[in-house]
């Protein structure tokens, strides 16, 4: 973890998303992973919903949590890959405002260590809405372990440094990053 930029944590308002034909609560082993994970590191879950891989469907529900004041995060697991039901950049990517390019590059890079050049079907992206920032990957627990620990939790905790998500998040009162010293 890079230098603290703050004492304290600031707990975020994070909502989780499966995208999935198949799943349901007893099964969801990755919405779980993710929701477990967030609240461990002193985040708060304010919402864990499954719905169909779908566009529209898809798009309503992060929708409206973009349009919601309290949820500044969307962890969307699922619906990445190639088959002909998985849609959920093509969801996402018109809801965004800006996108975080480097997200989708850096899962791809850390998963080819894990599983080789598969890791090339992966659609990973993240984006901002209405400064509220969404994560997409894949809907295997594993990758989704891969994403928070090895880039998510460092990018929305407010002690890392020199950058993290925190400042452009909103509802935030976080200072915006300072350069690199």
């Amino acid at each position: 973890m890079g230098k603290s930029t703050t004492k304290a944590l600031i707990p975020l308002d994070i909502a989780v998303l499966t995208v999935s034909d198949t799943r349901t609560d007893k099964d969801d082993t990755s919405g779980l992973l993710l929701q477990t994970s967030l609240q461990e590191a002193g985040h708060r879950c304010g919402d864990k919903q499954i719905v169909i891989d779908d566009i529209y469907q898809i798009r309503a529900k992060v929708s409206q949590w973009v349009a919601d004041d309290t949820t500044q995060v969307i962890l969307i697991t699922g619906g990445t890959g190639f088959t002909g039901r998985d849609s959920t950049p093509e969801a996402i990517t018109p809801l965004l405002d800006k996108s975080v390019d480097g997200f989708g590059e850096l899962f791809r890079q850390i998963s080819y260590d894990e599983i080789g050049t598969s890791t090339v079907q992966s659609r990973a992206l993240a984006g901002f809405a209405n400064n509220t920032l969404i994560f997409c990957v894949p809907g295997s627990t594993s990758a989704c372990r891969t994403a928070w620990q090895k880039i998510i939790a460092e990018q929305l905790d407010s002690r890392h440094g020199p950058c993290n998500f925190v400042p452009h998040l909103k509802n935030s009162q976080f200072a915006a990053c300072k350069s690199r010293e």
